[in-house]
């Protein structure tokens, strides 16, 4: 090997062990490589970040700001209400629900098409009181299948037409992965929805009321002479945040004030709600010297009733809900906490609970960094509570309505997308030119606030895509792609490019398990076209299959965005996702080997 080969190889062995260990968010693992190859001069300077220019970033940041106009439109909600049947049969409504994420899947953002499925899975799943796993899992494995259908269904498929296109000049069109996905997807939903109440483990996770919450809501007075007289509510926290209580309201002079401001001074005959177990209760109110309220019965009849009793009339305007949300893989929250969001001062919410992979818990929720899958009880104004879940990546997981707030809007996302789709499927424009030109349409209009379309871009997987594209190429020009080709195709006997096919296939599987989907294509195509030119065959069929293996990631829950995002709400644990994943994958293999073979002869 060649010391530019040794480097690129240290380079890359380097950042994939950073991808699987997960320490860093995969942007800037992505870009530290970028980095490091221009440094030992593998990328030239004045080339860093032509891989920002490339048509599968750009049209990747198109189709999530198309697939943002298609949710907030109420498009997806009206064709959800549309397809999916009235059934008294869970099998029937189940795989319905599933087959629309298929569908949904293949023309917009996998993640957002599972992101607005997920609320009627849940409620499909206590209606005919199944596991929530037993719809999760079908529903995004399902959702990922039907990514691999077209060209703009999931990043992979997009980089793997730039390289295609890189090297012959052609790249794939918008179906040409159809044949191949179509059959994959649909033998793969058969097999899920037959299999899966056998092979998926019945998880079971408290919803909403049933939630580990504490227990107990308390009502404590602050007697004359308490300690915490002159005490900020912050400062009254820090006191009692070690026994795993915490305050969730400040009853005062009548009017009762949910999640008060941290600088909120307490006084005498102030009542503080505390949320606590029972021992806990005890030792807090010992630290902040309260006295337990009356109740109500132990009152002077005579007397108005505590503020807990009041009349509607006494009630605040601002009507209190509790809502479930699931943190997104890709949430601006992650790595922060309920403190440093500042939840109380900013948005008027109270943060009663966290689910983390089926242990529940509310020790110390103020300072607790929040992670991908993530389900956060929270309490607050409606408005603010659905306010703070669009804003900051969380999905809520309470049952919706399905209606369209603006038909008009709803037509023209989904005539936007139908036309773009149209135009990059008969070659009128590229995809990049037809998608940007209906991203334009749907801000003009108004059906997507310009304010809103740079926060519908997945800003981690573009600058993921930007700084991998020319990694990859060094790939190629170091020649290590070649190197590791002939390496693989020495060990396969002559005239066995289906060995080929299955060995990209199953290399690309296992990386794609356990490291961003986008990420393995970009390392593989270079290894697959070099493994093509070795054997003497067409860079299709090798493409194709780096193409399918970056897609089909099911046997972990950090292979693909969709298998976190149901990983608390499903209630399961790191190991549920291979007993389903691993006889599925094998039985993708088995079904796009030879449709490759078949469609894209060598």
């Amino acid at each position: 090997m060649s010391q530019p080969q040794i480097t690129i190889a240290l380079i890359l062995g380097a950042t994939i062990v950073l991808f699987l260990w997960g320490r860093w968010r995969h942007d800037i693992v992505a870009l530290s490589a970028l980095l490091a190859c221009v440094l030992a001069g593998l990328v030239p300077s004045h080339q860093a970040f032509s891989g920002f220019a490339h048509p599968a970033v750009v049209t990747v940041a198109a189709i999530l700001v198309l697939s943002r106009a298609l949710q907030t439109s109420g498009a997806v909600d009206a064709l959800t209400r549309w397809v999916l049947p009235q059934s008294e049969k869970p099998e029937l409504a189940v795989a319905s629900l599933v087959i629309l994420a298929a569908f949904l899947s293949a023309f917009m953002n996998n993640v957002g098409a599972l992101a607005l499925l997920m609320p009627i899975g849940i409620q499909m799943a206590k209606q005919y009181d199944l596991p929530t796993g037993r719809v999760l899992m079908p529903l995004a494995f399902g959702s990922i299948l039907g990514g691999m259908t077209t060209l703009i269904g999931t990043p992979p498929n997009l980089i793997v037409a730039g390289f295609r296109e890189e090297t012959s000049g052609i790249s794939f069109t918008m179906f040409d992965f159809a044949p191949v996905g179509l059959a994959v997807t649909l033998v793969g939903l058969v097999f899920v929805l037959a299999f899966g109440r056998w092979l998926i483990p019945a998880r079971t996770r408290s919803d909403a009321e049933d939630f580990d919450t504490g227990h107990y809501l308390t009502e404590a007075l602050i007697p004359a002479g308490s300690k915490s007289i002159g005490l900020r509510i912050h400062e009254a926290e820090d006191l009692i945040e070690s026994s795993g209580a915490q305050v969730v309201a400040l009853i005062r002079g009548g009017n009762r004030l949910t999640a008060p401001h941290g600088n909120t001074k307490l006084r005498e005959d102030d009542t503080l709600v505390i949320e606590a177990e029972p021992k806990p209760l005890m030792q807090a109110i010992g630290l902040l010297g309260l006295e337990m309220a009356p109740p109500p019965e132990a009152s002077d009849p005579s007397t108005p009733p505590p503020p807990s009793e009041q009349s509607d009339e006494d009630e605040p305007k601002e009507a209190m809900d509790l809502m479930e949300v699931v943190v997104m893989p890709t949430a601006s929250i992650i790595g922060r906490s309920a403190l440093s969001l500042r939840l109380r001062a900013r948005y008027g919410i109270n943060l009663l609970a966290i689910s983390r992979q089926g242990h529940r818990t509310v020790a110390r929720l103020r300072s607790m960094r929040f992670r991908p899958s993530d389900v956060l009880l929270m309490q607050g104004p409606i408005d603010q509570l659905q306010e703070f879940a669009f804003n900051h990546g969380c999905v809520p997981l309470a049952d919706r309505s399905l209606r369209v707030p603006k038909p008009a809007h709803a037509w023209l996302a989904a005539l936007t997308l139908v036309g773009a789709v149209v135009g990059a499927a008969f070659g009128l424009l590229p995809a990049a030119i037809t998608f940007c030109l209906g991203a334009i349409v749907l801000a003009v209009t108004g059906v997507l606030a310009i304010d809103k379309i740079y926060t519908a871009i997945d800003w981690p997987v573009v600058i993921l895509l930007g700084a991998l594209i020319p990694v990859a190429q060094a790939m190629s020009t170091t020649g290590l792609a070649d190197l590791l080709a002939h390496g693989g195709v020495a060990l396969i006997p002559a005239d066995s490019a289906w060995l080929i096919i299955i060995g990209l296939m199953v290399i690309t599987m296992t990386l794609s398990d356990f490291m961003n989907n986008a990420a393995t294509a970009a390392v593989m195509c270079p290894v697959a076209l070099s493994a093509a030119t070795s054997l003497g065959i067409q860079p299709e069929p090798a493409l194709m299959a780096v193409a399918v293996g970056a897609s089909c990631a099911f046997l972990t829950p950090i292979g693909h965005q969709n298998n976190t995002l149901i990983l608390s709400p499903g209630g399961f644990r790191f190991g549920d996702f291979w007993r389903l994943g691993l006889p599925l994958e094998a039985l993708v293999v088995g079904t796009a080997t030879p449709m490759i073979l078949l469609v894209w002869p060598p």
